[in-house]
């Protein structure tokens, strides 16, 4: 696979997967023999705090870590849309879940 470099970014809050949803886009960036970093950071809360991964692919090798311009942003709440939507690169794609 030819990857450069490919940014995602998934937020929302405790409980909704969004550690397990960057873990297993690591994963899947493994089994394709890519190099992969994943992160994640959550409140202290384990249910309804604000939760954050960030997934980088790359065909070669990955010189930071951090996402910096996403090239695909997932947000499962109103308030991470809000927060993370605008900081994807132009021409990535934002993923909104309807509200409610």
């Amino acid at each position: 696979m030819d990857v450069q470099r490919y940014e995602v970014l998934l937020s929302g809050s405790g409980g909704q997967g969004i550690i397990l949803a960057g873990l297993i886009i690591a994963e899947a960036g493994i089994r394709q023999k890519l190099q992969v970093v994943q992160t994640a950071s959550y409140g202290p809360e384990s249910r309804g705090g604000a939760s954050r991964s960030e997934v980088v692919l790359s065909g070669t090798q990955i010189d930071y870590p951090a996402v910096t311009e996403p090239d695909f942003v997932i947000t499962l709440t109103q308030e991470a849309a809000d927060k993370y939507a605008s900081e994807v690169r132009s021409g990535g794609i934002v993923l909104l879940t309807p509200p409610g």
